[in-house]
């Protein structure tokens, strides 16, 4: 769960590492390549761009998840829409004026991000968040029934695992699978609190 939470700050980190380490692509960041020794070297050849994209994938991609837990739509927003500026001026603008559009939206992810940071920090914890031993856990989990399809969003338990479940469509008695503690283990889109902090379920 850590690392999911922290997918957007790998991202933009990677995203501005990936700039200080290549100059040549990216001038505003030269002096700082120069400063930790790496001169006009272009450490990622051509692969340079397609690494760089990728990070800004990333950065969205763990703003989004970020979105699902916490429902902060502004970061994302804002991530999206400084993502599409910079494909826009890798990909389409061929004026002169193309990285400024690739700064700009580089610098709106970095400001994404912290945002989200600081938004998420302040929150403390979500409308459907709590602490369990100490760390923060997810507790709305929306279960989907294998046999039909359906899904129904839950608030789970802290004190007690859920063993089974009925899937008020087809009435079809979900149990966990095995090597799951619950049906929310196995059919929900977010684990048991225990789970969630890295601890044996109940």
């Amino acid at each position: 769960m850590k690392l999911t939470r922290n997918i957007d700050k790998l991202g933009t980190g990677g995203l501005f590492l990936t700039a200080i380490l290549s100059p040549c692509c990216f001038p505003l960041f030269a002096f700082a390549g120069s400063a930790i020794g790496f001169g006009s070297a272009e450490l990622f050849g051509i692969w340079t761009i397609w690494i760089f994209q990728a990070m800004v994938l990333i950065t969205i991609g763990g703003l989004y998840i970020s979105y699902r837990r916490h429902r902060g739509i502004n970061p994302l927003i804002l991530a999206i829409l400084s993502g599409l500026l910079i494909f826009y001026a890798y990909h389409f603008d061929n004026t002169d004026y193309w990285t400024y559009y690739l700064y700009a939206g580089m610098f709106g992810l970095l400001i994404a991000t912290i945002q989200n940071y600081r938004r998420n920090k302040m929150q403390g914890t979500c409308d459907t968040c709590t602490t369990y031993n100490g760390k923060p856990v997810e507790l709305q989990s929306t279960l989907t029934c294998p046999d039909c399809g359906h899904k129904k969003t839950e608030i789970m338990p802290t004190d007690s695992c859920v063993y089974f479940y009925e899937c008020e469509q087809c009435k079809t008695q979900l149990k966990p699978l095995q090597g799951d503690c619950c049906v929310y283990c196995s059919y929900g889109s977010v684990k048991c609190p225990p789970i969630q902090t890295g601890e044996n379920c109940c």
